[in-house]
């Protein structure tokens, strides 16, 4: 059974950071390549950075490039979100989420993910 888990998450006030941790089981972890995706309150679900399989590409939503970085350790079967320079409209739940096999299409569309982790929320306070 393929579970993502998120932690990191919290209140934090605006120029704040925080790191996210994404674990993997059950599945070949550094076989997949793996997204972030967040949701505020009374919003669709976004896109907010993507990683391929060995690191290698990374991609990114223009609202949080610059100020957030995705890394791996696929020996560790973990991904990370570094989000620097918070900013109240980064509040949102944060959800990790690895790419389903063959998939070939957009890094940020959430069609091309097949499992998801339950969310961990983010909140900036101005």
């Amino acid at each position: 059974q393929v579970q993502l888990a998120e932690s990191g998450g919290g209140l934090v006030r605006t120029g704040a950071s925080l790191r996210l941790s994404c674990v993997v089981s059950g599945r070949t972890y550094s076989r997949y390549s793996m997204g972030w995706f967040r949701q505020a309150p009374g919003k669709e679900r976004e896109f907010v950075a993507a990683i391929s399989w060995n690191g290698g590409s990374t991609f990114y939503a223009d609202s949080v490039r610059g100020r957030f970085t995705i890394a791996r350790d696929n020996g560790k079967n973990t991904m990370y979100l570094q989000m620097n320079s918070l900013k109240p409209e980064d509040t949102a739940v944060y959800y990790c989420a690895s790419m389903g096999p063959g998939y070939s299409g957009e890094y940020s569309s959430s069609r091309g993910y097949d499992y998801w982790g339950q969310g961990t929320q983010v909140t900036v306070s101005s």
